[in-house]
This record gives C-alpha cells, structure tokens and sequence, in this order.
C-alpha cells in the first residue's frame, strides 16, 4: 500500500474535528450514488424498450428481406428464387409487394398500405399469434379475395373483425389521367371480403395503415402483373442473422440488398438510439454538478489538516505525495459512490423486472405491458463505471491539486 494512499484513507474514515467535513463527505458519497444509480435505471429501461420494440416487430416483419436497389419493384425470377431455396441458412421465404391505396368502408376512407403476400407467409412469421377474430388467416378461395386490416384502421373505418360488407380498394390506373368528370374511371377498383380476423402488432405504423391481402391482388391493383417488391426470408433455427445475411447477399448479387430486422426499422431504432445517448449525457451532467460536493469536503479537508501537512513535510513526505493524499481521498469517494450507485441500481433493475413496480399507466392493459420493462447490458455498467470515475476525477483534480499546492508553498 502506498503511503498516500493509506494516509488518505485514514483521512476519509477519521473522525474530523469539524463535524460539517463527515457530513459532507457522507453527501458527496450520496451524490454520486444517486447519480450512478439513476444512469444504470434509466439506460436499462431504454435497453427494455429497445428490446420491447424488437418483439413486437418480430410477429410481422421477416428476419431477412431482398429489396432491389434500383426501384421499388422487380420481376420474379426463377433463377433468383432458386438460388436462396438452395442455402442451408434459409427455411422458408415468402414474395411480397406493397404500396399504397385508398380504402373505402360504408362512407368511411383511410389511406392505406395494400401489402400482397403469397401463401407461404404464415410461414416465414408469427401471423397467427397476433389474430384477432373469429376466423383465421386467410387470403383468396377461388375467385373471392379476402382482406386482413390492422385494429386501429378497422376501428377507423367502422369495422368489425368480422365485417359484412365488402372493402372497396382504391388504386391509380397504371399511365392514366385523371379525369375531372368521371374520376373513377382512373383508378382501380376492387374489393375484398373478411376472413373473421383482424392482426395487431402494437405498432401504429401497422396497425393503422396495413392491410394484408393476396400477393396476386395486389399485383392486379397496382398493374404489376409478375412483379414483386420484395422476398421475405425465414431462417433455419440456430443461424446467426449476420452470417446468414452474408450468404443470402452473395447468392442474390449486387443489384439487390438484404436488411435485417433492424435495417427494415431503421428509423425507429434510430431515434431510439438517440434518445438514449441524450438521456446518457443529461445524466452525465447531472453527475457533473453531484460531483462538485467532492471538491467543498476535500478543500475542508485540507485546511484542517494544515497542521499534519507541516508534520508531513518535516517527516519528508514531497509537495507531489502531499497532493496525491488529497487526490486519494477525492477518488476513493467517487469509486464507493459508483460502487454503491451501480449496486443499488442492479438492485432497483432486478425488483423491477421480477415485482414492476413502476407502472406505465393507472389502469391495467392500457398499454402493451402494464410495467416499464428492463434489461441491465453490461456494457452500459462498464460504461457508466467509467463515465462517473472520469467525471469525478476531472473535477476534482485542478481544484484539490491548486489548493494543495497552494498550502504546501506557503506553510
């Protein structure tokens, strides 16, 4: 041990004769805690979040799609498909295509995102687990279309999860013109019937604007006779996304890419991301102002401990091993206050995620969960760690060191 660290040490548990120093040591500890605490609370919930989200697309969106890179569309091809059927990495995968259209219920209208699908897209997603309604996924039956809206649309439209009458589909003609006296006349006009059921994600983006129907509807509303917009593929059980994602780019070429998951939810993701950087650097900041309780007890400090400075010096100690104890004395309170904020923080997550204390509303089911979820990553433990043992450190360094310096030149 060396010796400035152990004459800071029996600084910091000796009693001093000023009891305002023992008192503001205890705060500084506190404040730091408080502050380390609320970083490991708050960062956790938004990792909670982030995976909430993640789930929740998980029951739409594929693992993996193929989107072309020059346009929104491209032509089926047998060869392409052939070549994705053929990897090891690949289930099932499933051709889409999805644009937008008007919808019309009993006078009531909404725009809307017409998603076509083929039949293999129960397959490639969990469709059946987020269903609502009396019947089941459904698409066509010989010549009768069927049409899947999201909750919120149907409830937009005045519809029930099994609805009556049919809904009329609105979509551009292909070169048309609009024509003032008989508008429509330049639009593609069909309908679609109820399966029974309804799909909600828990996402607004989906269930407001989506409706699910047959890839081939699709395709004759939007005049795209044998195009696709995209190839949605399933996984085999086990297969890092990453790697897979890799093999399915080499196989389908540079004229299209693939995305993942989060690539197809870029946006969300992004904003979430930052979102929690800026809660991090407020955080920080309020770290920033706790730790300057740090810098008041270490200058009380070192003006009762004028005298034992005097008795250091004759006894040889140099200026440098002077001001080293008082800087000791400042890191060992910023390390316990991050030790006991990052264990009261872990202990908060851990109750929170086993009891939900902290609730997202008054009323049970009003949201998607009824608690605010948490997941504790490591990385943000070592991080925050990090982050309060710099802080702490900065700010007390000049300050601790001036004064030092200052007792130590004239005693």
């Amino acid at each position: 041990m060396s010796f400035p660290f152990y004459i800071a040490r029996r600084y910091l548990f000796a009693r001093k004769s000023h009891h305002a120093i023992n008192i503001i040591s205890i705060i500084s500890v506190l404040g730091i805690a408080v502050a380390t605490m609320a970083m490991v609370c708050v960062l956790s919930i938004f990792n909670g979040f982030h995976g909430l989200v993640a789930s929740l697309f998980t029951a739409f969106d594929p693992e993996l799609k193929v989107l072309p890179i020059e346009g929104k569309t491209f032509v089926a091809d047998e060869a392409l498909e052939g070549k994705i059927k053929q990897l090891d990495c690949v289930e099932e995968f499933s051709a889409s295509l999805e644009q937008r259209a008007l919808a019309r219920y009993n006078g009531r209208q909404a725009m809307v995102v017409l998603k076509g699908v083929d039949d293999n897209f129960s397959k490639i997603t969990d469709i059946s687990r987020i269903l609502y309604g009396p019947g089941r996924f459904l698409l066509h039956a010989d010549v009768m279309e069927f049409g899947i809206p999201g909750l919120r649309l149907a409830n937009n439209l005045g519809m029930d999860a099994d609805y009556i009458d049919p809904l009329l589909i609105y979509t551009p003609a292909a070169g048309a013109r609009i024509n003032l006296m008989a508008p429509d006349e330049s639009f593609n006009l069909d309908e679609l019937n109820s399966p029974g059921v309804v799909f909600s994600v828990g996402q607004k983006k989906y269930d407001q604007e989506y409706i699910l129907c047959s890839l081939r509807f699709a395709q004759r509303m939007f005049d795209k006779d044998g195009e696709i917009g995209s190839l949605e593929i399933k996984l085999r059980y086990g297969t890092q996304t990453d790697k897979a994602k890799r093999l399915v780019q080499q196989a389908v070429g540079d004229k299209f890419r693939v995305v993942d998951r989060y690539e197809q939810q870029e946006d969300v993701f992004r904003i979430m991301k930052v979102e929690k950087y800026l809660a991090y650097i407020f955080l920080t900041f309020i770290l920033f102002i706790a730790c300057f309780n740090i810098v008041g007890s270490l200058s009380m400090l070192i003006i009762e401990k004028k005298k034992d400075v005097v008795t250091l010096r004759n006894l040889g100690a140099t200026n440098r091993q002077i001001q080293q104890i008082f800087l000791f004395e400042g890191r060992i309170i910023s390390l316990s206050g991050a030790i006991i904020g990052i264990i009261l923080g872990l202990i908060l997550c851990a109750l929170q995620q086993q009891y939900g204390f902290l609730k997202l509303g008054d009323k049970t089911g009003a949201f998607i969960i009824d608690a605010y979820p948490v997941v504790v990553n490591p990385w943000d433990i070592v991080i925050i760690f990090a982050t309060v043992v710099i802080v702490s450190f900065l700010v007390s360094w000049y300050p601790v060191r001036y004064i030092s310096k200052q007792l130590t030149n004239n005693p």
